[in-house]
């Protein structure tokens, strides 16, 4: 009996589905866009269905592409071998992703801090003309 062959253990192959949706996140959004434009003309279910799915997943509001998701996954959990550059690495990573996040946290304030003056700014122009009448 070969034993290495008994050895080797083997993925099972993704099933369509999984190999469809990796090959449009390897292609990008515009893909994905494609992809639902088509099922629009062809049979407007399926656009329908996978314009839920865009929508379900997030794949259609980030804004990073889905094969720069997959990339920084994959490379933020591979090891190199070396235990001090992996250490290095998750705390640079880490530090880029909680920059990342107070920076969109500083961005989200200011759209607040606009709409409040836009919203102030109506109110005050609202309470002028009704002053004036």
């Amino acid at each position: 009996m070969n034993t290495l062959a008994s050895e080797q253990t083997f993925a099972p192959r993704p099933n369509w589905f999984a190999r469809t949706e990796n090959w449009l996140d390897e292609k990008g959004k515009g893909a994905w866009i494609a992809a639902m434009v088509l099922g629009f003309i062809f049979f407007w279910p399926v656009g329908l269905a996978l314009l839920a799915y865009m929508i379900w997943s997030k794949r259609m509001f980030s804004g990073k592409s889905c094969a720069q998701r997959r990339s920084r996954t994959v490379m933020s959990t591979r090891s190199t071998g070396n235990s001090a550059f992996d250490s290095y690495k998750a705390d640079t990573l880490r530090r880029l992703e909680e920059e990342q996040n107070n920076f969109e946290a500083f961005l989200e304030r200011l759209r607040e801090a606009k709409d409040k003056a836009e919203f102030d700014q109506f109110m005050d122009d609202r309470a002028k003309r009704e002053d004036a009448d």
